[in-house]
């Protein structure tokens, strides 16, 4: 496993889900991620996150099933490869 923090969203409301991970993702430093624990496959977010974020994110698989899914998401990157903010 990882010594990363852990997002378990199982006690969320299925409508508010996608916000929460997104919101946490937000947040990360580049090189950082947190491992979303999850009652289903989450493979709908990871689609979605390919859809508004190409190339900003891993998606790592640590459990899959059939109970229990744990998935590493990180962000890529780092602070020098953002663009400048212009002048």
């Amino acid at each position: 496993m990882t010594d990363e923090p852990t997002l378990d969203i199982r006690t969320e409301p299925p409508a508010s889900r996608h916000a929460v991970i997104f919101k946490r993702f937000d947040a990360l430093a580049h090189g950082a991620g947190f491992v979303l624990v999850n009652d289903h496959d989450p493979k709908p977010l990871y689609y979605q996150m390919a859809a508004e974020q190409p190339g900003t994110f891993t998606w790592d698989y640590l459990e899959e099933g059939p109970e229990v899914w744990r998935v590493r998401i990180g962000r890529v990157g780092t602070p020098d490869s953002e663009d400048p903010s212009p002048v």
